[in-house]
Order: structure tokens, then C-alpha cells, then sequence
């Protein structure tokens, strides 16, 4: 099944209590049970939900993965994955993650007895050289929110098999569309579904895939055990979502790719972060791993230009944090997303207080171009 037809047929499609083309919203918390002690499919909604099932069972066919897992956020998928490990373990973490990623390993994670170190995953001497005796895992985004990098997933993961150790990729601004890190052996896939797989700003959630029953064991456990589930109308939702995203990922892509053209000729832009730079150092690796460059991209003004002005000055485009959505949104990370993470250490990464993210939605192209034309004339003034 080729993935633009699995994206409407894939995991459970049809109700089969009654033939329903969408799974229904099974807004229930128990279900009849036949027998004492017997082992229904459903008993009580934290632990198994149809309408929630639907959902987790397309994801995990859009990954190519052996299960798949719904959250009530993606920061609650992404702690429900941490919590496979144990006092005293070491993760490997690239250093240019979502602040709210970076809020929950320095402020919760740490205080449980894990230990991170931070480095740069595009760089394999960096990975291996991070390693310790007790690291259990490599945890990483590609492309990274918001400087765009793109890791290379083979290497990472080749690099974590020959040490034991898991790979866990943020899979949020590709979406499976465009990159799928379990073929190119990593093992758990997260994703804030908030963004690009719900597509409508109109839901908070979180997936996570695994490629082996041993892991799905492990995180369905944790699953029920933590609770932060997915309840179903956000379920229903989000699978009617991921059923458009194809169409919105290549309306996403287009738009983009003539906004990327548009910066690149105003000399009041003067560094352009996408994953369709042919002169970045990262794409090699793009044009191997991913099947299109995304929605995603961002960029500084030249020095003594207002961000201020050319933020407030938009009309069409959104000031907003999240992404991934039909509609444009704008935001500076070191403020919003990414406000979070201590200034020097921002800074150091890359992240500089200037910083503009841009999610391009699916907008009439003529009609963003024009915003932005006239958010760079007021900057300038």
C-alpha cells in the first residue's frame, strides 16, 4: 500500500461494530465485561480506548513501526519515553531540542537521578565520544526546532547499536511523510501531533512508535501506568487530520520553498535556516534521508532592524507559538518556544535573540509574500 493511501486506510479505518467509514468517538470510561476474570479487549479507557486505538495503529503503520502509542501532549509522550530509564542512567541529547524538551530534562529529569550530556548529533566524533558506561539511549530532532539541522539517522543509529544503547528520534517537522527514522534504525519515533498531523490548531497530542514488541511492551505499561493518554474526541480528530496530510504537506512544502526563494533575494534577510539550502553543510544528508524539505524554516534580519516592528506588522501571519497548522504562524523562539533555556546557553547554540520561526502555511503563496514584503518595509523604517 503505497503511504498516500495508507495515510486514509491504514490502522483501523472502518468501525467494525458497525461498518462506520470513521471510527467513532467512543466516549466511554468502562465497557461491559462478559465474564469474571476474563480478558476483554477493552475494560477501562486509560488502559485501551477503540477511538484512541484507531489513531495509535495508523501511526504506527505510517512509521513502519510495531506499535504505536497516543498522549495528551507531546511533552507527555516525550517524558512517558524517558521514563524507560532509571536513576543513574546517562542519554545522550542533541543540544538543539525544543525548549520544553529542555525544560523537562533540566528541571524534572535531572531531580530524579538521570544525567544528560548535550552535543552535537550531526557530529558522529561528538556522539561516540559523549558515551559513557551507563548511557542508555541517544535522543535527538531532525530537522531541529528551530535551526533547522539535519541529523544523519543512520549513522546515529549505527553508532547506538554498536553500543547497546537505544535512538530516539523527534520525528514533529518532518512528519512521516517526508522522513520515517525507523527504517533508518532508530527505535522509538516521537511526535508532538499537535503540529503537522493534526494540522488544524485544534488539538494537543502526543505518538510514539517503536520497532519492537519488547519496547511496546515497555511503553504500553507506562502508558497505563502514567496515564497522560489521548481521550478520544482529540483521537478522532487527530485521525481525521493525519488522513489530509499529504495534501497539506505539499501545500506546506510549496509555499515554503517560494518563501525560502523571496528571503534569499532581500538583502534585509541575512541568514536563511531550511533543509532545502543546497549551500548548507547538512544537505548531503537531506537530500539522503528526507523526501522533501518541510513547512519549516528560519531566518534573521540584517543588523539594526526591528524584529519588533516587522513582527507586529503582519497582517496575514500569525504571531503564535506551535506549528505545522493550514495557517502561518510567526514566533521568536528566545521568547516564546525556546524562552526556557538560559540565555547563554541559546546563544551558544545558535539561537540568537533576533531568531524569527516561520511555520508556512497553506496560504495562497501571493498573499504571504506579500505580508512578509511589507513586515521587512516595516522593520526598516
Amino acid at each position: 500500500m503505497k503511504f498516500n493511501t495508507k495515510l486514509i486506510h491504514g490502522g483501523i479505518s472502518q468501525d467494525k461494530a458497525t461498518g462506520a467509514v470513521t471510527v467513532p468517538i467512543y466516549q466511554t470510561s468502562t465497557y461491559a465485561q462478559k465474564e469474571l476474570a476474563g480478558t476483554p479487549e477493552y475494560e477501562y479507557s486509560r488502559t485501551g480506548n477503540p477511538t484512541r486505538k484507531a489513531v495509535e495503529d495508523l501511526i504506527r503503520d505510517l512509521e513502519n513501526g510495531t506499535a504505536g502509542f497516543a498522549f495528551a501532549s507531546g511533552s507527555a509522550a516525550i517524558h512517558t519515553v524517558f521514563t524507560l530509564f532509571s536513576a543513574g542512567d546517562h542519554i545522550i541529547v542533541g543540544n538543539d531540542v525544543y525548549g520544553g524538551t529542555f525544560r523537562l530534562i533540566n528541571t524534572v529529569l535531572t531531580r530524579l537521578g538521570l544525567t544528560f550530556t548535550t552535543v552535537d548529533t550531526r557530529n558522529i566524533t561528538e556522539v561516540k565520544e559523549a558515551i559513557k558506561e551507563n548511557t542508555k539511549a541517544i535522543y535527538l530532532e531532525t530537522p531541529t526546532n528551530p535551526l533547522m539541522r539535519i541529523t544523519d539517522i543512520k549513522k546515529v543509529s549505527q553508532v547506538a547499536k554498536e553500543n547497546d544503547l537505544l535512538t530516539i528520534v523527534d520525528n514533529t517537522f518532518a512528519t512521516p511523510y517526508i522522513q520515517r527514522p525507523l527504517d533508518l534504525g532508530a527505535d522509538i519515533v516521537v511526535h508532538s501531533a499537535s503540529k503537522y498531523l493534526g494540522g488544524h490548531s485544534d488539538l494537543i497530542a502526543g505518538l510514539v512508535v517503536v520497532n519492537k514488541p519488547e519496547l511496546a511492551s515497555q511503553i504500553g505499561y507506562l502508558q497505563n501506568a502514567i496515564g497522560g493518554i489521548l481521550g478520544p474526541q482529540d483521537s478522532w480528530l487527530l485521525q481525521r487530520g493525519i488522513k489530509t496530510l499529504a495534501v497539506r504537506m505539499d501545500a506546506h512544502q510549496c509555499n515554503a520553498a517560494e518563501i525560502y526563494q523571496f528571503l534569499k533575494e532581500d538583502q534585509r534577510v541575512t541568514k536563511i535556516y531550511y533543509p532545502g539550502d543546497e549551500t548548507s553543510a547538512d544537505f548531503t544528508v537531506v537530500k539522503n534521508q528526507m523526501d522533501g524539505f518541510g513547512g519549516m524554516l528560519s531566518f534573521e534580519l540584517e543588523k539594526g532592524l526591528s524584529v519588533k516592528h516587522f513582527i507586529e506588522s503582519l497582517q496575514l501571519i500569525t504571531l503564535a507559538e506551535s506549528l505545522g497548522s493550514v495557517e502561518s504562524l510567526v514566533e521568536v523562539p528566545a521568547i516564546m518556544t525556546h524562552g526556557s533555556i538560559p540565555e547563554a546557553i541559546r546563544l551558544k547554540n545558535g539561537i540568537s535573540n533576533e531568531l524569527i520561526r516561520l511555520s508556512v502555511g497553506i496560504e495562497q503563496a501571493e498573499d504571504l509574500l506579500a505580508d512578509l514584503k511589507q513586515g521587512l518595509d516595516a522593520a526598516t523604517k
